[in-house]
């Protein structure tokens, strides 16, 4: 559970790489393409032109590099060719990357084209409530702290936490303990240590909490049909805090 230095080291890089993915993919019109072609672009570039591996292909018998979650979609949507997107989709893409053997794991949610307000006001609480958790990290915390800060700001904005998912500690392996619920009670739970790494993903639905697995095993749904929307980072514990693996090229945290 504890990381050395040297393993953080590599893990950061493993973390610079993928941010450099999301680059990519932000220069990208991304209306009109179908999930499996940005699939087959992420894993092209992932493979040739940073020299690493897309975790998420083979694990858990799941055959992509990343995933494509649209619209009502919480999370674990697979890549279809006759998956269009179109203009006022909102689509989350989580996208886990491996290099000299330790992964890093971010999603980010794309506005495609011209978006609705409501569904921009969800997709901004979203990536708020990230950074609200990453900011409770610091030693001497707990893991109620960080759901708890996430929760509060989601209820503030009159949004639902999904609770069936949850962030993992993450390392050699893809999830590994502890798993980070984005709910909870202040100063309960396991007590964060510098030197600890996990991911923090919140899942923020503008109707109910509730989500169904549609029968393909792997695509997580709103019960209710509303939208949801994700963000993640890889963080690890500090001295002084939170360190984002996974930040990307000129983003900048919330405050």
């Amino acid at each position: 559970m504890i990381k050395r230095p040297e393993e953080i080291a590599l893990m950061a890089e493993s973390g610079r790489l993928l941010a450099q993915v999301f680059a990519y993919l932000d220069t990208l019109a991304l209306a009109g393409r179908s999930t499996m072609a940005v699939n087959d672009l992420v894993e092209r570039y992932i493979v040739d032109t940073l020299q690493a591996r897309p975790a998420s292909k083979g694990q858990y018998g799941y055959a992509y590099a990343l995933n494509s979650s649209r619209n009502q979609v919480v999370c674990h949507g697979v890549p279809s060719p006759n998956e269009i997107l179109q203009d006022g989709d909102i689509v989350n893409l989580d996208i886990t990357l491996e290099k000299n053997g330790y992964i890093a794991d971010s999603s980010k949610t794309y506005l495609v084209g011209t978006v609705a307000p409501e569904a921009k006001r969800l997709v901004r609480a979203t990536y708020e409530a990230m950074w609200k958790g990453i900011r409770a990290v610091r030693p001497g915390a707990r893991l109620g702290d960080v759901g708890h800060a996430i929760e509060r700001h989601a209820r503030r904005k009159g949004y639902s936490v999904v609770r069936d998912y949850c962030g993992h500690g993450i390392g050699r392996e893809m999830h590994e303990p502890p798993q980070v619920l984005h709910w909870g009670r202040p100063q309960t739970g396991l007590v964060l240590r510098e030197g600890m790494t996990f991911t923090i993903e919140p899942m923020l639905n503008q109707g109910r909490h509730t989500v169904r697995t549609e029968d393909d095993g792997w695509t997580v749904v709103t019960a209710d049909g509303m939208l949801s929307a994700q963000f993640e980072h890889t963080v690890a514990v500090t001295r002084q805090g939170a360190r984002v693996l996974t930040l990307r090229p000129g983003e900048t945290p919330v405050v």
